[in-house]
């Protein structure tokens, strides 16, 4: 492409979904009203990619690591160090990062991945007061954002690496015990789950929010873990600077890891209230020093492991109205720029977590030609023959192509 391209990448986390009875058969996706997304598909192209290779979990950390152009089964590690990245949080070559849920847990079933969405004000209380009663030389809790944090583990030989863990999203409704992380039935770490359970149920936070009849922060989750990894800067891949636009630390971490600047917005929430204009506002402001942005918006991923049908559609029809609106109003007559829309992953609704089809992609903007298609939705890009078995190597054709 020309110098002074300007490549815009649009990722609803989760839209991608199944057909749903109570829509006559149809997607969330296909039911939403999204004008600037057909007006993209009129005027570009649709695809198909997968961008959780096989043999991995499907997850938001595998699939937006695809996205940037890298493929995961070289460059992942596990989640938590990306998350610890953006948080300032330094791993050193002994220790392990996991990401650490603030669930509630009710007769040993796990009702609520993320603890009523807990606010962050009282999120880090708790970790606080985790760290202060149990934080030493062998494991310590960082704070993050709602119910997402950090514990890092001194673990020299690597071992809590090897852990099968379960993401809480996964095993909503189902048994705590059967799914703990075990190394043997002494470890420690099982020790540590249970002894945050003690000092949680017992807190302040916690008895306020029972009696709010809010679900309680009444235990931790740990997964994720990876340890500390080092990737190609996306400058020294792609030859562009660029910005990340997130409120969820896993993809500002990201960015930050391959040289991106990560860009706070204000009322950026990782929720169905985040402000979608703010997020337009600061990548279209940042592209007038940069070539490159990357906005992802989480609220369609929640909506699907609520399993909240309507509440997704909402999402879609805000991510479409307010930030690809407000990016085609600044440069569909404008030469020289790329837009490429496109979910990381699905998460259905009748399911409520994540699965790893592929999903379908929408590219519009120089040097793009128009197919045949003229709407955006999982049935039309299951038509096309454009499509990407290996995930990773899309962005080499959006940024590196002249034209396709």
């Amino acid at each position: 492409m020309k110098k002074g391209t300007k490549y815009i990448v649009l990722v609803p986390d989760g839209m991608a979904d199944y057909p749903l009875d109570e829509f006559g058969g149809r997607t969330p996706l296909e039911v939403a009203r999204t004008p600037n997304m057909d007006f993209m598909a009129v005027n570009g192209k649709i695809g198909l990619a997968s961008f959780i290779p096989g043999g991995m979990t499907p997850g938001s950390d595998v699939a937006n690591l695809s996205i940037f152009g890298y493929d995961p089964k070289k460059y992942f590690s596990g989640r938590a160090p990306f998350e610890a990245i953006n948080l300032g949080i330094e791993i050193k070559e002994n220790q392990i990062a996991f990401r650490c849920n603030f669930i509630t847990e009710e007769n040993d079933i796990l009702i609520d991945y993320s603890a009523g969405h807990i606010k962050t004000k009282e999120a880090q209380v708790l970790i606080k007061v985790l760290n202060k009663r149990l934080g030493n030389d062998t494991f310590k809790f960082y704070p993050g954002k709602s119910y997402r944090h950090i514990l890092v583990i001194n673990d020299p030989e690597h071992e809590y690496a090897k852990l099968k863990c379960f993401p809480p999203h996964d095993i909503m409704g189902k048994s705590i015990s059967e799914h703990l992380p075990r190394l043997k039935p002494d470890d420690k770490l099982l020790g540590l789950l249970m002894h945050a359970r003690e000092i949680l149920d017992e807190h302040e936070v916690n008895l306020v929010r029972r009696d709010l009849s809010e679900n309680p922060a009444n235990m931790i989750w740990l997964w994720g873990q990876g340890k500390k990894n080092v990737l190609p800067l996306f400058k020294e891949k792609y030859g562009i600077q660029g910005s990340v636009i997130s409120a969820v630390d896993l993809i500002k971490g990201i960015g930050k890891s391959i040289g991106l600047k990560s860009i706070d917005v204000p009322g950026a929430t990782g929720y169905y209230d985040t402000d979608y204009e703010a997020k337009a506002k600061y990548a279209l402001k940042s592209l007038k020093s940069d070539d490159f942005v990357f906005i992802h918006v989480e609220a369609p991923d929640e909506a699907g492991h609520n399993g909240d049908a309507r509440a997704k559609i909402t999402a879609i029809e805000n991510f479409d109205r307010l930030i690809i609106g407000s990016i085609l109003n600044e440069f569909k007559d404008k030469q020289n720029f790329r837009i490429l829309v496109l979910p990381d992953h699905p998460t259905p609704v009748a399911l409520r977590t994540h699965t790893n089809e592929p999903v379908c992609f929408l590219m519009y903007g120089s040097g793009v030609a128009k197919d045949e298609f003229s709407w955006y939705n999982e049935s039309v890009a299951g038509k096309s023959q454009f499509r990407f078995e290996n995930g990773f190597e899309l962005m080499d054709w959006f940024i590196g192509r002249d034209s396709f």
